[in-house]
């Protein structure tokens, strides 16, 4: 099983496929684990509308999926200061792992906001980005309150010296924000890495994020109709065509 282990941390990954590599942050909130590419995490018994780009793009790049620290087989701290620069910290760091400089990311849900923190935090190694299905504050703050009960449940049934106060200030420092929570719309206004938007249409993915993406970010290609069954083929074929389109000659 590969196990990528750091201070406070180990990340388990999967790498499909050869050629210019692609890290996936998967669905799933705070329990976003590569699994969930195969299967939608709120209903695991039907087809999920999304691809699984360690199948459908691992014959053009080496596809890099990961379970987010304590989500899936991954675990580590937690901590009041922990935020999204702690998961980013943990994906440059498994990319360094792997000898990969600069790289394409994709994320489906939390996902795309892992990719909007690490075109902010590391733009010089961010080639480009897919954003499916992003999350988002609009008329749904419970969404996000629950979702940090949930993982506070977990941690402190796994680990009792994690506090739910230590679990409520790390709640806040991910969620207590809005937009898209990680970076600021000036952000998105001046992020010159090539974005692919799918955009969301729920609650916990709203619409008006999507739209306020589309309206901000200066070097953006949006796919309206992207989801299964009907969009999957022509939402494969348009990320992998995006994604060849900005991957670096040299």
């Amino acid at each position: 099983m590969p196990v990528f282990t750091r201070p406070e941390a180990e990340i388990y990954y999967e790498v499909h496929g050869s050629g210019y590599p692609l890290l996936l942050f998967a669905p799933g909130g705070l329990r976003s684990e590569l699994e969930f590419w195969r299967h939608s995490p709120s209903n695991p018994a039907a087809p999920p509308p999304w691809m699984n780009p360690m199948v459908d793009l691992a014959g053009r790049f080496s596809v890099i999926g990961m379970d987010q620290r304590n989500a899936g087989k991954s675990r580590g701290a937690v901590t009041s200061t922990h935020g999204w620069h702690t998961y980013a910290s943990d994906h440059l760091a498994l990319m360094d792992h792997l000898g990969h400089r600069r790289f394409h990311v994709m994320g489906g849900c939390i996902g795309g906001t892992y990719c909007l923190t690490l075109c902010e935090m590391a733009p010089e190694r961010v080639t480009a980005a897919v954003l499916q299905n992003p999350i988002g504050l609009h008329e749904n703050r419970d969404t996000w309150d629950e979702a940090v009960s949930g993982f506070a449940k977990t941690m402190v049934g796994r680990d009792p010296s994690v506090t739910e106060d230590v679990i409520k200030k790390f709640g806040h420092n991910m969620f207590g924000g809005d937009f898209v929570f990680s970076v600021s719309r000036e952000f998105v206004r001046r992020c010159r890495t090539p974005l692919l938007l799918q955009p969301g249409t729920d609650k916990p993915h709203p619409a008006e994020t999507s739209a306020e993406i589309a309206r901000l970010a200066p070097n953006l290609q949006i796919q309206k109709d992207w989801r299964g069954p009907t969009h999957l083929a022509e939402s494969i074929r348009m990320v992998t065509d995006f994604l060849t389109r900005h991957t670096p000659s040299s």
